[in-house]
């Protein structure tokens, strides 16, 4: 369908297609005087132009009408192909819509047209992690891996492969590894399109281009002698995740040896290598372990029957999404991963390390058997008593006879390692003796590890070598066992089961945050309702213990007071509500959106003894679920507003400074916003780690080949998801106060400071962490880097490392833009 566009939007194009006349005229001054009035002219046309444009395109995505919108973008990028604001906007729409790759390139663009652009570069800096993963910097700093597959692609160019194909070859690195190995023929196939061009790149900057041909492809998708001519020698690739099969290194090596390889070398044959294929890793052995975590633990189990007053019942089941059982309709990885050398509070291995299983990628028939192979049972003896929280599971990869890789947690390695949390048991505690037991499979191209349960010692059973399966012979030895065999379900399955993503179960296991919530609320709604009903609220555990349907019981012979409103709009599944409920009439309102939390909200509700009207879903009230804050009802104001001013990656939450303006319109006088304000804390350190994770450094770790120019292209000044308590760092001067946001009084804020900062150690400045002290009130705050937060912690990265001497004092420049701290050092 062609695009309608307004008459203005048709009238600007027109002028803009027909040009700007130049005057001529005898005089310079003249002519400087009416080129000055021409620029004028053009940047009013150009400004109404841009108003016109974002204008019609709101109007066009608000009726769904994506082609129309995209085609006025590209007719105005014809026009003005090198304006960032208009390339900045179109790459939000695409953003918006799921286009990461070419919103990226959008973004980038404006970057590089106006590196000032503060709107340009936060978007970019956001879409740059989708894009290119973090985990793309790490590898490449990691010269004994790219020394290892050097080594293994060498050897089996030297023994013959001359024709290689690189799957998944991200930067090309491992293409040009065969290249300068001496193939005569390298293919390499990348299906991300940003990962496809920053490799040509690459290659072209190494002076590969005519020697490496590269595929934008998927590498199931490559056909002979379409895309390739014949059949090559040698696959190479690093399609592998924590988990080993989790980036879909079967289904492609399946494919591989069925279409694009030759034929593999037969056993017990001495033939030349050449003229059969072979793959690099040849093969991989994964083991596994069970551990006790409490990290794990707190992000995977909800710990607590009761939190800030509110009873959890036993009939709400919460688990998070690595869980087999819990009913996810989405497919999801079934396990998490972990950097257990750095984990917080450490792990405690509860057994040996186990054989889980072997796999050989130089053999087609088991390739195919794996997704066939029915589940099979390991058992792990226990040699620590402790609480069973996960196994954990690496893998060791051999690349060729010679070489190989080691994922374990006690290796100095850039992987991490898979985690599969364990759930639903009804007892966790396991002592020396026992026996853990699961279920092992591999399916939808994932390891899975499920059916956890136990044996106890009790049994005097020995499960560790009967193989596959439980021996049935002995019928008084199968009883004994089932005696001591702990089951897997708590439920009978009549319960409500939430899942709820593991910074969310995180949350509910902070206790400190939901009592400090409650105290704080509790002290608003108290001066916004004084009367002797505000009694029974049990602000600080020390009320009357009269809960809210006794109370409303023992004054309904009194006029019922109006109800107080709050509104929670944090992200994800929040109590809030619920412990905002228990203070008094309240009439609390979530804007949860998932059927499944409101369903456990519900109940949770109900067990707590709440009338039916106390609770209520605010999203099922409003039309437009885009405008969440507005007032509860035409005569009614909110006495508390709930935002969330920070992200769990340690950011600040887009909006949230215009949110917190629209809120305080909306308040009740007396009403407050929290939290009222926020403070940023940062310091100064040196972190190698940090510079590793951050960028490439240099050509050393590479082996000579040209790639950080490239790559660091999209590094961002902003590590997140960090934990400063195992952070490798040496701090070199104590905390400081950053800046300061005001949710409640605007007119404290500052989109810009200087910060002294005294050395208090001598080394090398490479990074600025920062976290936030967030005030509830004056006498409520909390802590987003103490050991209960459900946050993590951020840290800006420097270009260039500042050396520093004990007393030397450096100055911060803070700058904030709608989500973006940036800080930079004043040299």
């Amino acid at each position: 369908m062609a695009s309608s566009a307004p008459s203005s939007f048709r009238i600007h194009l027109k002028i803009l297609e027909g040009g700007v006349k130049p005057l001529y005229v005898g005089r310079a001054s003249i002519y400087v005087i009416q080129n000055a009035q021409l620029q004028l002219q053009i940047a009013s046309v150009k400004e109404t132009f841009r108003f016109t444009l974002f204008k019609w395109a709101e109007d066009l995505d608000s009726l769904s009408r994506i082609q129309d919108l995209f085609n006025c973008y590209e007719q105005a990028l014809e026009l003005y192909p090198n304006d960032e604001v208009i390339c900045n906007s179109m790459g939000e729409h695409l953003f918006r819509m799921g286009f990461r790759d070419e919103a990226a390139g959008y973004f980038h663009k404006a970057v590089k047209l106006n590196p000032d652009f503060a709107d340009a570069k936060e978007n970019f800096y956001r879409v740059a992690n989708w894009l290119v993963e973090r985990w793309h910097f790490i590898m490449l700093n990691d010269a004994k891996r790219n020394l290892t597959y050097l080594k293994a692609i060498e050897n089996a160019v030297c023994s013959g492969c001359k024709s290689v194909l690189d799957i998944g070859t991200g930067t090309g690195i491992l293409g040009m590894f065969a290249k300068k190995a001496g193939a005569h023929y390298v293919y390499a196939c990348e299906l991300s399109k940003t990962m496809y061009e920053l490799a040509r790149d690459v290659v072209s900057a190494n002076n590969m281009e005519r020697e490496i041909k590269l595929l934008h492809l998927k590498s199931l998708d490559i056909e002979i002698p379409k895309h390739i001519p014949e059949r090559v020698s040698l696959v190479v690739t690093e399609t592998v995740d924590a988990g080993l099969f989790g980036e879909g290194i079967v289904e492609s090596l399946i494919h591989a040896w069925e279409h694009l390889l030759l034929q593999p070398k037969p056993e017990n044959q001495d033939v030349g290598t050449g003229d059969y294929g072979r793959v690099i890793p040849a093969s991989a052995t994964i083991f596994g372990m069970a551990v006790e975590c409490k990290e794990i633990r707190r992000h995977h189990r909800v710990g607590n029957q009761e939190v800030a007053g509110v009873h959890l019942p036993d009939s709400v089941e919460f688990f998070s999404p690595t869980y087999d059982s819990a009913g996810s309709e989405e497919t999801v990885e079934p396990y998490t991963t972990e950097k257990l050398s750095r984990i917080p509070g450490g792990y405690v291995p509860l057994t040996e390390a186990c054989q889980v299983m072997t796999v050989d990628f130089n053999n087609l028939q088991e390739l195919k058997s794996l997704a066939a192979r029915k589940p099979w049972k390991l058992s792990l003896p226990v040699t620590e008593g402790g609480i069973l929280d996960a196994i954990v599971v690496w893998f060791v990869l051999q690349l060729d006879d010679e070489h190989a890789l080691s994922t374990s947690p006690s290796e100095e390695t850039c992987w991490e390692q898979a985690v599969y949390p364990v759930q639903g048991l009804l007892d966790y505690s396991v002592k020396t003796g026992d026996t853990v037991m699961m279920e092992v499979c591999c399916q939808d191209c994932y390891l899975k590890i499920q059916k956890f349960s136990f044996v106890t010692s009790e049994c005097g059973m020995d499960f560790s070598d009967r193989g596959d399966t439980l021996s049935l012979g002995n019928e008084a030895e199968l009883c004994n066992a089932l005696a001591g065999l702990q089951t897997t379900s708590k439920q009978d399955g009549n319960g409500q089961v939430c899942v709820l993503e593991s910074t969310e179960i995180a949350l509910l296991n902070n206790i400190p945050y939901h009592e400090c919530f409650k105290a704080a609320m509790g002290k608003v709604l108290l001066s916004l309702n004084p009367s002797k009903d505000s009694q029974s609220m049990d602000v600080d555990g020390h009320g009357s213990g009269m809960n809210l349907q006794e109370s409303q019981n023992k004054s309904s012979l009194d006029v019922a007071p109006d109800p107080l409103y709050v509104l929670d709009v944090s992200e994800g599944f929040s109590i809030l509500p619920i412990i905002a409920g228990k203070l008094g009439p309240v009439r609390a309102y979530s804007s949860i959106e998932k059927e499944q939390h409101q369903a456990a909200l519900n109940v949770i509700s109900e067990a707590n003894h709440f009338p039916k009207e106390t609770l209520e879903f605010w999203l099922s009230h409003l039309e437009d679920e885009n405008v969440v804050l507005q007032r509860p009802k035409s005569d009614k104001l909110w006495s508390i507003i709930i935002l969330d001013v920070i992200e769990t990656s340690g950011l600040i939450q887009q909006e949230v400074m215009e949110k917190a303006a629209i809120s305080r319109c909306l308040l009740h006088s007396g009403g407050k916003i929290f939290p009222q304000y926020v403070l940023v804390y940062g310091m100064l350190v040196e972190s190698e780690s940090l510079l590793l994770e951050s960028a490439v450094q240099g050509t050393e770790p590479t082996l000579g080949f040209n790639i950080a120019p490239f790559i660091n292209q999209f590094k961002v000044p902003v590590r997140v998801y960090l934990d400063l308590s195992t952070l490798p760092c040496l701090a070199l001067s104590k905390p400081a106060e950053l800046l300061r946001l005001d949710l409640m009084n605007p007119l404290l804020n500052s989109s810009s400071r200087e910060v002294k900062v005294q050395i208090s150690k001598s080394g090398k400045v490479t990074a600025i962490p920062f976290w936030y002290h967030i005030h509830l009130d004056e006498d409520h705050s909390l802590d987003t880097s103490d050991e209960f937060s459900h946050w993590k912690q951020a840290a800006v990265v420097l270009d260039k490392p500042i050396q520093v001497q004990v007393g030397d004092e450096l100055v911060l420049d803070v700058q904030h833009h709608k989500s973006n701290i940036s800080i930079t050092v004043k040299q």
